[in-house]
């Protein structure tokens, strides 16, 4: 789906594919001239510029269609609000996935920022807060939770899902295979001539999507 989807998101008809902040840069021959250039790191928002944290956090709240910041993990959950919500959630046959704020205090401090929500645990649909436990609470006793999520028919919407992955990572490389087992030798030189430049880099197998 990410494959082919990413191709027509992107006009973009092949890989590897490299994007910053979720802007596509190019393939491997733009990447080559960039670096003969040396505009590589410029290009890519890496001279100097920090990453932004709200573009972290809008990908990280649009990573999956339900996307749940909790302590913890479920089945690990480390506050009984987590739990209840983890609970409730299963209860009602609700796909999500999940972010352990407590592993990073970056994301736990700017979210709260980010969402104008003080407390956790925080539910996301498509990368809008839909609130904490009391608000899901409520929602269930009146039988709106998934069409609050979105979930009532509407298939999630896949560009949706491919911003929010090309923006998972300030770099995202869209490659065959993974760094040190790529699948491709097109993949494999643009991941060298990346640490080779000193560029930290996310990555997706687009072989297995």
């Amino acid at each position: 789906e990410v494959r082919q989807g990413l191709k027509e998101y992107s006009k973009w008809p092949t890989y590897p594919q490299l994007y910053a902040k979720g802007k596509l840069i190019g393939g491997l021959d733009i990447i080559k001239e960039l670096i003969e250039e040396d505009e590589l790191k410029s290009s890519l928002g890496l001279d100097g510029t920090s990453a932004d944290l709200n573009t972290r956090l809008k990908a990280l709240t649009e990573q999956q269609p339900v996307m749940l910041f909790m302590k913890g993990a479920p089945g690990a959950e480390k506050c009984g609000f987590s739990r209840t919500i983890v609970g409730l959630l299963k209860e009602q046959g609700v796909e999500f996935g999940h972010f352990d704020i407590l592993g990073d205090e970056e994301v736990r401090q700017g979210l709260k920022e980010y969402s104008k929500w003080p407390t956790y645990p925080q539910l996301y649909a498509k990368g809008k807060l839909i609130g904490g436990l009391d608000i899901i609470k409520e929602l269930i006793e009146e039988d709106e939770l998934k069409s609050s999520l979105g979930l009532d028919g509407t298939s999630a919407d896949l560009n949706t899902r491919l911003k929010a992955l090309t923006e998972q990572q300030p770099v995202m490389l869209f490659m065959k295979g993974a760094p040190g087992a790529e699948k491709c030798g097109f993949s494999r030189t643009i991941v060298g001539l990346l640490k080779e430049q000193g560029v930290e880099f996310g990555h997706f197998d687009i072989l297995g999507d």
